[in-house]
């Protein structure tokens, strides 16, 4: 579909936006239904040699027929997932949620159609043949992508598009973890460029729905069942506890940027040092995750690294893992760097809980040596991990800190959560400035913004900013007359040029010294004048002032009296483009240092 011109937009009434949210919301979570069946489908069928799309992502899968040979599982995978990609949307390659996030800032929000129809294909055959990628991503990037085609149809105006993709983002995330509110803050920090009221409310309405649909579907119980959380992980008559936290925030933090920093090494390594094509590349990646995967069953018992990761997070929140945790860790961190740099399609979230409750459960452990009578449950470090390294990896904050509780439902490790969040989040970005998903936007040169800031300027009035400073001239002066007012008013920098029957135009101070003079014959200045005029109220705010200026083509507002200045007496003051450039400078300032 081809780019949509501003110009050509109708924006939606509040109603009929709530409507379309909604709408967003119901085909959020029913794509979130779809995509879980294809991973089971393709799970089923490459794992077990069976059709069903029943499949418990919290339960180990059962040792394969295919004996050793379950290591080419990957393989198969790995060669459907490239000739899918490579040969229709090569958009839907990696963990999605960059492609969402460049389409917004650098492609005007709009996301081909056919991206949803690769990605849900692509990504469930990565995580259903084993690779070790996460469902979170693809839904993100299905969402979005249906999203986008709607405004697209819809014709609304870029900060609508913009709206309906993060509600189609959060609702992918409600749907598929039983978030709701989570999937809200997932939108506003990673997706949306403002945060108000036209655009909190429909991404709200939008998850709201698809959590919904996804509680009918999938029931309300929360993703993981803690058996430690009859014990609280926290109380505030045991202050001392919350000493024990901090530690963790750092290592989660450590371990956000070690997670960064070896997907990307790994997607140069398979690009840059081994030869061949896609397809090729892929398959050793692949082939090696299928080898780790089957020396972990024949010596451990469970595949463990294979897929989403839920059931070894089961494992660890239930206590039944224990002296290998920095073990699995490893090897996760191993075979998410082979899986995504190798080129599959899948999300980072995943392996993101799965690597901060296996850091976080044998910081436990060593803290429940270390400290017998203090330290709680080492289930309450792997949660409070869950949330430092997805909120450190991603930039999340927020949405980790909510999602985990969401996930887990224990108010108790709120607290905890928050420091551990906290530090992992600061840690990360004192040694990796971008996240998991900035990073690979600016590795295409791709700068997106690093944080979110209040635009007091575009809430000044026009009368607040506009300068005084003016001279009018009559349309019969001649250039000679202007050179005149020039040095004589070095301090005027806007000179109206006004004819009997009103405003002729404007010429600036650069216009006038550059006017002709000498032996030339002067000119007469209605000649020379500016005739794009605007005007408006001194009530007018900055951003009004900004958008019209824009519309009209103009370098020079005028500030009237009224909403049209038909003489030089009505106007009270002008405002040009520099002027507005110094404003917003002067708001900078306030966020430098």
């Amino acid at each position: 579909m081809s780019m949509l011109s501003e110009s050509t937009t109708r924006p939606l009434g509040p109603l009929r936006h709530f409507a379309w949210s909604v709408v967003v919301g119901v085909v959020g979570a029913l794509a979130a239904v779809v995509f879980r069946g294809l991973i089971a489908l393709f799970h089923n069928l490459l794992f077990l040699g069976h059709w069903s799309v029943l499949y418990d992502a919290n339960v180990h899968t059962p040792a394969s027929p295919w004996g050793p040979w379950v290591i080419l599982v990957p393989v198969l995978g790995a060669l459907g997932v490239a000739f899918v990609v490579g040969n229709f949307a090569p958009e839907a390659k990696g963990h999605g949620v960059p492609e969402v996030i460049d389409a917004i800032y650098y492609n005007k929000g709009v996301i081909r159609p056919v991206v949803a129809l690769v990605k849900s294909l692509a990504s469930a055959l990565s995580i259903g043949s084993g690779g070790s990628v996460g469902r979170e991503g693809p839904i993100i990037q299905i969402g979005a992508s249906f999203a986008s085609t709607l405004a697209q149809a819809l014709r609304v105006p870029l900060w609508q598009r913009i709206t309906l993709i993060a509600s189609g983002a959060g609702a992918g995330i409600a749907a598929t973890f039983n978030t709701p509110i989570g999937g809200v803050l997932f939108g506003v920090e990673i997706m949306l460029r403002e945060i108000s009221a036209r655009t909190l409310v429909p991404v709200v309405i939008a998850t709201a729905t698809a959590a919904y649909i996804g509680q009918l579907i999938f029931g309300s119980q929360p993703s993981f069942v803690i058996p430690a959380l009859e014990t609280s992980f926290f109380h505030p008559a045991q202050p001392l506890v919350l000493l024990l936290y901090p530690g963790l925030g750092a290592l989660a933090g450590l371990a956000s940027v070690a997670y960064i920093r070896s997907i990307y090494a790994f997607e140069d390594f398979f690009d840059r040092r081994i030869p061949g094509n896609y397809y090729s590349r892929h398959v050793l990646g692949m082939f090696l995750v299928g080898v780790i995967m089957y020396i972990l069953k024949v010596s451990k018992g469970h595949y463990y690294v294979e897929g989403v990761g839920y059931a070894t997070l089961q494992d660890v929140l239930s206590g039944q893992v224990s002296w290998f945790l920095l073990v699995l860790f490893a090897l996760k961190l191993l075979t998410t760097s082979l899986t995504l740099g190798s080129g599959a399609s899948g999300g980072v979230f995943s392996p993101a809980l799965f690597l901060g409750a296996t850091l976080g459960g044998a910081y436990g452990l060593t803290a429940r040596q270390l400290f017998p009578g203090l330290a709680p449950d080492p289930a309450a470090f792997a949660v409070a991990g869950m949330a430092g390294v997805v909120g450190g990896s991603t930039g999340a904050a927020l949405a980790a800190i909510v999602m985990i509780f969401e996930m887990t439902l224990d108010y108790t490790a709120i607290i905890p959560m928050t420091i551990v969040v906290a530090l992992s989040y600061g840690v990360r970005t004192l040694l990796q400035p971008k996240s998991i998903y900035t990073l690979k936007l600016a590795r295409r040169g791709h700068a997106i913004p690093a944080m979110l800031q209040t635009h007091i300027a575009s809430l000044r009035r026009a009368e607040e900013v506009m300068d005084t400073r003016f001279v009018v001239l009559a349309a019969s002066d001649t250039t000679d007359n202007l050179m005149q007012r020039a040095v004589e008013r070095p301090d005027v920098f806007h000179f109206l040029v006004e004819a009997p029957e009103g405003l002729l135009g404007v010429l600036t101070r650069d216009a006038a010294l550059r006017s002709p003079g000498g032996q030339e014959r002067p000119r007469p200045l209605a000649d020379l004048a500016d005739r794009k005029l605007l005007a408006v109220c001194a009530e007018t705010p900055l951003h009004d002032v900004m958008l019209r200026a824009g519309a009209a083509g103009v370098d020079i507002v005028l500030v009237a009296e009224g909403p049209t200045a038909l003489f030089g007496r009505d106007v009270r003051g002008v405002i040009a483009k520099s002027r507005i450039a110094d404003v917003i400078i002067e708001e900078l300032s306030m966020f430098s240092g």
